[in-house]
This record gives structure tokens, sequence and C-alpha cells, in this order.
């Protein structure tokens, strides 16, 4: 059994992520997580790791525009580690930063098609949108998740 530890990113986490990410989803997801996300919100960002090995990781930001809102942008864990919790953790403790900022709400998207995200963010107390149409330009479906905090 692994002892799983949960800290804050760093910028250096990049390259770690990058070569995980694509496997972990089961597609290419690595073009939609530029290392600019760790090397501007390291800060908001959590790293999952048991016994020195990347086992999940959360990248969420602090809203600049939105004083009131806190975003998870990507959530992936190692296929080894699944349904043991460390999503929720995860989850939990970005709660936790952003109620420490006096966010109010967590804001999150993803393809309609992905029915295991929208299961676990609707277990996760968010809502789900109807589908947003050309959300990230022509041809690109998506619901929104958000939850109050």
């Amino acid at each position: 059994m692994y002892d799983v530890g949960v800290r804050q990113a760093a910028p250096d986490d990049y390259d770690r992520i990058v070569t995980v990410v694509d496997d972990w989803w089961g597609r290419p997801m690595t073009a939609g997580l530029s290392r600019l996300f760790l090397d501007h919100f390291f800060s908001s960002s959590l790293i999952a790791e048991a016994n020195d090995r990347l086992v999940g990781f959360l990248v969420g930001f602090l809203s600049p525009s939105q004083p009131t809102v806190a975003y998870i942008h990507y959530v992936a864990v190692d296929p080894d580690f699944r349904a043991k919790g460390l999503a929720r953790e995860l989850y939990t403790r970005f709660f936790d930063l952003a109620r420490a900022d006096a966010r109010t709400v967590v804001q999150a998207i993803t393809s309609p098609q992905n029915h295991r995200s929208i299961a676990f963010h609707t277990a996760m107390g968010f809502t789900v949108s109807d589908p947003y149409e050309n959300h990230d330009g022509p041809g690109t479906t998506r619901v929104r998740f958000s939850r109050l905090l």
C-alpha cells in the first residue's frame, strides 16, 4: 500500500505532468495544459505523490478577473490510484484553498460526452449546465460546472 501525500505544485512539476497526462486521460490533452499554468498558478495547484511517484494532480487558479471565482482547469489521477478517493481529496483541498481566499464558487468545464467527469462533479456537489455550443471556438461544445462553497 502506498502512502499518498498532497502538496502545493511547483513550476518544475509541469515536466512530470505532461509526461503522463495523455496516458491518464486516454487521449491527447497536453495542448490544453500549457506550461504557463504551472508557472503562474502553481500556488493554487496540487500534486499527489506516493513514494516520490506522481499519482495525481489538480491545476486550478483563483480568477484574477472574477474575485469570487476559483477555477479547476485540469485534474488527473494515475489509473492505479483511482477509486480510492484521491480526486475527491484534491478537490476538497482546492475548495479549502479557495475558501481561504474568500472565493464563493468553484467552476470547471468538460465536453458533454465525458460522462465520468459529469458523474464525478455531480457527486461532488456541482451543478451541470446544458451544453454550450462553440464554447471554445467553432465546433466545441462544453458543459459548465459550478459549485457554491
